[in-house]
């Protein structure tokens, strides 16, 4: 059938992944066009599969949903794409519009949103999870800790390079390349920058840098 939409889904969750794959598939007109188990999986068929609307699970192992966004979006720009999360997260829906994403949907009700979700992102707009209104209506202004804003300043210069363009989402690959060294030594300057800030967790240096992204980069000018 012509123009079926297709739809890849990336989760490390078999039986959650092959569930959503069930109610999307039979809807009318729509196809899966495969699924990954990790960030990395998810990029490389998004590109061959050339598909319409790629599904997210943002806590993946390899390459997370984040970083998958960015290199899908490389491959393949026309693609809608779409975040799951078991979280509430102020960050993710900050960084939204600058990966690309147009929907947000909280795996706890996912089962129930992605029909409707893939069909808002396939038209152009924009879904998130009805859960997410008090997150939204409480404003995305996030008071920085001062006293970890303050240790920003004592960073090494390279540290300081690294963590700017980390609050621009830019991905380890891409500070690599724009510094002129391995990914090895970002992910080393990338661990120093959380010990010095006091961070832990997958997410965290991302999230402190999205959520105070004014703040940093004042103390990176100074």
């Amino acid at each position: 059938m012509a123009n079926r939409l297709k739809i890849l889904i990336a989760d490390d969750h078999p039986i959650f992944r092959q569930g959503l794959a069930q109610i999307l598939a039979g809807h009318p007109g729509w196809e899966i066009a495969g699924e990954a188990a990790n960030g990395r999986e998810a990029a490389d068929l998004a590109a061959r599969a050339a598909a319409d609307v790629v599904i997210l699970d943002i806590d993946m192992p390899v390459m997370d949903g984040i970083e998958a966004a960015r290199a899908i979006k490389e491959s393949n720009p026309a693609a809608g794409l779409v975040f799951l999360t078991m979280h509430k997260d102020r960050s993710v829906l900050r960084s939204m519009a600058t990966l690309g994403v147009r929907g947000y949907v909280l795996k706890d009700s996912a089962l129930g949103e992605i029909v409707e979700c893939v069909n808002t992102v396939r038209k152009g707009g924009t879904y998130l999870s009805p859960a997410l209104n008090e997150l939204i209506l409480s404003g995305f202004e996030h008071e920085p800790n001062a006293e970890t804003l303050s240790v920003v300043g004592t960073l090494t210069e390279a540290e300081k390079r690294v963590l700017e363009m980390i609050t621009r989402s830019r991905t380890s690959k891409e500070i690599a390349d724009a510094l002129f060294v391995s990914v090895r030594t970002v992910e080393k300057h990338r661990y120093n920058i959380c010990n010095k800030l006091g961070l832990s967790g997958p997410h965290a240096l991302f999230k402190f840098a999205v959520d105070n992204r004014d703040g940093i980069l004042s103390k990176l000018e100074d």
